[in-house]
């Protein structure tokens, strides 16, 4: 017990001490500060890759804290249970955290502070994954925006808060409560011996994202624009798997892409748009929880997807036989991201030419990636199949081969991908052998497959079963009036 009464400081996704609300009226306070992570149900949901991301995100912010004079608790449970147990153990008398939107992260968060105000605690959640709260950003009816455009135009001009700075210290308690062992909860164990070869792609901590953000406006940004849909160029920030876990603030990256496109870097512009982007995921999935697992059209409930089978293993795979879609899978395998364009090619050939479940595309992409977020994911699986907000015409169905042309025009990033298209292929073709399940069975020496459906055809099939579909809904919503 402490004489003077501490503050629990709840961490999740915000791993990082500069421009940390939370953490920032804390140590405001004067008061102790207990920072503290749990291993819930939320975190024992996560996929492989990001349950695997997160811990070392996890270590490296420990690290960080010690050098302030703390140190992270880490606690295994249900949240309300190991915040109470924390309570009692400690005689804190306040409960701080950043705030959560996806579905499963404020039921959880509105029981908790219910109960933890009925025990008499002072609760406070904090903005700080945003740059602007859902509720804050209307259309002139009041409701929220259901398309992209018009919401850009509302908060390109508004005014977003300065980052806060990082705490000199951070005062500690005169005792500190007993933590679990990080190694003891195996983050990485469903990773198995993909961990080595995904390890040499990420950038772990605040410092990696700092440093990121620099390059990226330094070198990248002036060509923004132009190059960031060439998938065999490196011509994007990298920051949404830093963004993930709360290494880097989105108002660090808004003050940051101002301030360039202020000195002359008009592409910067598009820059941000991509970071509204990732707020509009999630006012949606604030508004309408049903993106996360249902299609956002109830127009598309009822549509003839197809389920698991023997395609779907083979586009996992990387072995459809379609190049560019076989080369963007197997970078997700060995690097843990994928291009954005890739993601939109490879999602639209599992949708539209397979007619594969929109669903089974998302949760593949929950284990593998490390930047999963669930806002983004639910929101770009359901963009690209049709059924979800601002979707793209359902009758747009990308022809990989023409997108591969335009954006990998000389092959460099099938030929870094894929190694049966060179007789020396480089190291990150040969990795995703290292990295893939034994169970695949893959060999680089295996030869190419051919594919699994031809790209007319299967362009014919999608459009004729959208078709039938909307002449389906015609006849029932005669049938009823």
């Amino acid at each position: 017990m402490n004489e003077t009464p501490p503050i629990i400081l709840w961490l999740r996704r915000d791993l990082r001490l500069s421009d940390h609300p939370a953490l920032f009226a804390a140590c405001q306070s004067g008061r102790p500060v207990i920072p503290v992570f749990i291993h819930d149900d939320e975190v024992a949901g996560l996929g492989a890759a990001p349950k695997w991301r997160l811990g070392l995100a996890l270590k490296h912010f420990a690290q960080e804290l010690t050098e302030k004079g703390s140190r992270l608790i880490l606690r295994r449970g249900a949240a309300l249970d190991v915040l109470r147990a924390l309570v009692v153990e400690t005689g804190a008398r306040s409960v701080l955290w950043t705030r959560g939107y996806a579905p499963g992260q404020i039921a959880r968060d509105t029981a908790v502070k219910a109960a933890l105000k009925a025990d008499g605690l002072e609760v406070q959640s904090h903005p700080g994954h945003l740059l602007f709260e859902p509720w804050d950003v209307a259309t002139k009816d009041g409701g929220f925006y259901k398309v992209y455009t018009p919401m850009w135009r509302a908060v390109r001009d508004r005014e977003v808060p300065a980052p806060v700075s990082a705490p000199a210290r951070i005062a500690a308690p005169d005792v500190w409560p007993a933590s679990d062992r990080l190694d003891d909860w195996q983050m990485g164990r469903a990773m198995d011996r993909g961990a080595d070869v995904v390890a040499q792609h990420i950038h772990v901590g605040e410092a990696a994202a700092h440093g990121r953000l620099g390059a990226f406006l330094a070198h990248r940004v002036a060509r923004y624009k132009s190059d960031r849909d060439r998938l065999d160029m490196d011509a994007c920030s990298g920051l949404s798997e830093n963004l993930t876990y709360g290494e880097i603030s989105p108002r660090t990256i808004w003050h940051a892409g101002w301030r360039a496109l202020q000195d002359g870097q008009a592409q910067a512009e598009d820059f941000l748009k991509e970071l509204v982007w990732r707020e509009f995921a999630y006012h949606l999935i604030y508004h309408t929880p049903r993106l996360e697992s249902e299609n956002w059209r109830p127009d598309w409930d009822g549509f003839p997807w197809q389920g698991e089978g023997d395609a779907v293993q083979a586009w996992r795979q990387g072995r459809t036989g379609i190049e560019v879609v076989d080369a963007a899978m197997r970078e997700l395998y060995v690097t843990g991201r994928m291009h954005n364009r890739a993601r939109m090619l490879v999602a639209s050939f599992l949708t539209k030419h397979l007619l594969v479940d929109w669903r089974l595309g998302r949760d593949w992409f929950a284990d593998c990636l490390v930047d999963w977020d669930p806002a983004a994911n639910a929101m770009g699986w359901q963009w690209v199949a049709g059924s979800g907000p601002d979707a793209a015409p359902y009758f747009r169905i990308f022809n990989p081969d023409t997108q591969a042309q335009k954006f990998d025009p000389n092959a460099g990033y099938r030929k870094m991908w894929l190694a049966e298209a060179s007789r020396t292929p480089p190291q990150t073709a040969l990795d995703f052998y290292k990295a893939c399940p034994r169970a695949w069975k893959l060999s680089p020496s295996d030869t190419r497959p051919i594919p699994i459906i031809d790209l007319k055809t299967g362009r014919e099939r999608a459009l004729a079963a959208y078709h039938d579909h909307r002449e389906k809904q015609k006849q029932e919503d005669l049938a009823h009036g």
